[in-house]
């Protein structure tokens, strides 16, 4: 099953509160219970003004579904190709 990263540019988004994140938070866990199995969401990284978020899905078009239902910016859905880290070198 492929893997995205996906930008969302929000303004702020380090600032947000640990009520403000928990709030996003549970409103993408209903939108993907609502949707079913088949869209995964890993985990994010807030830094500046964006949240960068991995999610498992079979398509691009499904982690827009996701976005738009839950009325967050997807500004920018990559699909990873490759994931390295340190073991990498070895």
């Amino acid at each position: 099953m492929p893997k995205y990263i996906i930008e969302r540019e929000i303004p702020g988004a380090s600032k947000l509160t640990a009520a403000e994140l928990k709030g996003i938070s549970q409103k993408s866990c209903s939108v993907l219970n609502a949707m079913g199995p088949q869209i995964q969401w890993m985990h994010s990284y807030v830094a500046g003004d964006k949240i960068y978020c991995v999610y498992i899905a079979p398509s691009e078009k499904m982690v827009r579904d996701h976005a738009t239902q839950g009325g967050f910016p997807a500004n920018r859905v990559t699909q990873i190709a490759s994931i390295i880290d340190p073991t990498t070198s070895e």
